[in-house]
């Protein structure tokens, strides 16, 4: 029983488990969306450029919403509107504020007590001269220019009195509703409050706060006081709910006697929707903005991350090393600094394969070049001992002699090619003068006679009349003067015995230094003009001892040319008819181009 309980429990596990991987899946959004829109747009590049933009946007809509200047501006138009309004309402109220307001009034009781014949003649400072605002006749005025608005209007008399409020005006058959305040404390929704901390940040902190009239005394507020001495003026005040109510004091009088005193107040509230609103349109655009700005962002982002990632992983592989090459992205097209580093890349990958195929290639033919006198050094040696006659045996020390020998040269060529590169690429380079660097190594050739055929050397170098020539060449001097000599050795081992002559001529062609030398030896066959320039080919003249050349001059001299952004080619001498000798020519930068 305890068996089938648990093959129960197992089986019911497994049931679970299947479609866990899905809920799992919609349990991470984020995962799913990183797996739908690739890694690109989750990089760290991609964040770090929708960080910046949306940081400035948002940097940018804080500045207009603090900066903003429609507020004030909002403010002023209304001060001006409601002065306009109430120079209009006070024009009225003065007008209608008492029919004998230029008149003297007196008590019909006192009349009444007259005798025939009497009359009552009245002294300036009779306690019964009055001049009122009625309020009576007023409020219809009063009511009928303030009803179309949402503005207040309060009238006080000469002693700051309340006489009038708007708020508490109404005609016969208006019924009046009065809301009640909530039995419990009003709660404030979040975006209440939200509208209230923005106002409260962005509103100006010295503003008055506003307080009803206590009583019906308007001398808490100055703009009344100073009305009631004929001067009109405006105050900007904030409810406890950071709301702003504008209010504007417009003196009452006729005939400069200042009646009374009509102040006019915005609704609180009314300023802040307005300004609420346009802050509302600027989110929206915000809004819009933002949205665009991030479709932009991963659209850059995409064109900087993807080609990087492309570029990075095939780097990668290359490094990991494959059986073939390893092609790197081409976006040469792109024409910015992608297209660089993808040119960069593809260039230094190139270098580097053509530079592992060079060494292998190197390492083959060494191999091959050093089995040859070992070989030979191999069978000697073991000949020696079975040789009888002393000519034997001094024939055969001669040929080990000759192999060390071999072997010794081989070494040192190759090692002296295989540090080539390197010792190039470290060694800094310097302005060369070829003139004096030819000079000095063809009379150095000259001089140099013992064991050596003799051979004319001639030197000419090309001076342009009216001009100053410069042969300047940016460079190695020990390496471009390992080249003349190769090329004057290797003309030497060619030339006739008797009548040997070379030619060497240094002249300029446009921007390139250019140094032929000519040899009147046999010439070089067509099939192996090229050839010569190979590791290890040799192919020396009748009578020259076998092994006397390692087949890496001509190599070397080419691969130096090569890495001084030069070339070194060979061509034929011919008369018309036959080969009259040989010519080699290297072409170099000249230093003044660069």
């Amino acid at each position: 029983m305890a068996d089938q309980v648990l093959h129960s429990d197992d089986s019911g596990a497994g049931e679970r488990d299947a479609p866990r991987p899905a809920r799992r899946l919609w349990r991470h959004p984020f995962t799913l969306i990183r797996r739908i829109f690739g890694n690109a747009v989750f990089s760290s590049l991609t964040r770090r450029i929708l960080f910046f933009n949306i940081a400035a946007t948002v940097v940018l809509v804080a500045g207009i919403l603090y900066l903003n200047q429609f507020r004030e501006g909002l403010i002023d138009a209304r001060v001006e509107s409601l002065l306009t309004q109430g120079e209009i309402i006070a024009g009225a109220i003065s007008a209608s504020a008492s029919v004998d307001t230029n008149s003297i009034t007196i008590d019909p009781e006192k009349l009444l007590e007259l005798q025939a014949g009497q009359s009552i003649t009245p002294v300036p400072n009779d306690e019964d001269l009055d001049f009122p605002i009625d309020p009576e006749r007023v409020a219809p005025v009063l009511r009928r220019l303030i009803s179309p608005t949402r503005t207040r209007a309060r009238l006080f008399d000469a002693d700051a009195n309340l006489l009038l409020d708007s708020r508490h005006l109404y005609s016969r058959g208006q019924v009046l509703r009065y809301e009640l305040p909530p039995v419990e404390g009003e709660s404030q929704t979040w975006s209440e409050w939200l509208t209230s901390q923005i106002n409260r940040m962005l509103q100006p902190g010295n503003l008055p706060a506003y307080k009803e009239a206590p009583g019906g005394d308007g001398s808490i507020y100055p703009e009344v006081m100073n009305a009631l001495t004929g001067v009109r003026g405006a105050v900007v005040r904030v409810t406890d709910k950071g709301e702003l109510i504008v209010s504007v004091a417009v003196p009452v009088q006729r005939f400069r006697a200042v009646l009374g005193v009509l102040l006019l107040s915005t609704q609180a509230g009314d300023i802040d929707n307005i300004v609420h609103a346009e802050r509302l349109a600027i989110m929206r655009v915000f809004g819009v903005a933002t949205l665009v700005n991030i479709l932009l962002s991963l659209l850059l982002s995409s064109t900087i991350a993807n080609p990087l990632r492309r570029l990075s992983a095939a780097a990668i592989r290359v490094r990991r090393g494959v059986k073939q090459r390893e092609e790197i992205p081409d976006f040469s097209a792109r024409q910015d600094e992608i297209g660089n580093l993808s040119i960069a890349l593809r260039d230094m990958t190139n270098a580097l394969y053509d530079r592992i195929d060079a060494i292998e290639s190197f390492a083959a033919d060494v191999s091959h070049e050093l089995k040859n006198p070992l070989t030979s050094l191999r069978s000697a040696v073991e000949t020696l001992p079975l040789a009888k006659t002393e000519d034997s045996k001094q024939r055969l020390t001669n040929i080990i002699l000759h192999d060390v020998r071999r072997l010794d040269r081989l070494i040192s060529d190759i090692s002296d090619a295989s540090r080539l590169d390197a010792e190039l690429a470290r060694s800094d380079s310097a302005p060369v003068d070829m003139e004096v660097l030819v000079g000095n190594l063809v009379e150095i050739s000259r001089q140099i006679r013992t064991g050596r055929k003799p051979v004319d050397i001639d030197l000419t170098v090309d001076h342009k009349p009216g001009t100053k020539s410069n042969y300047l060449v940016q460079g190695h001097d020990l390496r471009l003067g390992q080249i003349i000599t190769n090329l004057i050795e290797n003309a030497r081992s060619f030339v006739p015995d008797k009548g040997g002559r070379i030619s060497i001529k240094l002249f300029k062609s446009r921007s390139r230094c250019i140094i032929q030398v000519d040899d009147n030896g046999p010439g070089i066959r067509a099939e192996d003009i090229d050839r010569i320039f190979e590791r290890f080919y040799t192919d020396r003249p009748e009578g020259e001892s076998f092994g006397q050349n390692s087949g890496l001059g001509l190599s070397i001299s080419r691969q130096i040319a090569e890495a001084h952004g030069g070339s070194l080619r060979a061509e034929n001498l011919s008369d018309g008819k036959t080969v009259t000798g040989a010519r080699f020519i290297l072409s170099l930068p000249s230093g003044e181009a660069a």
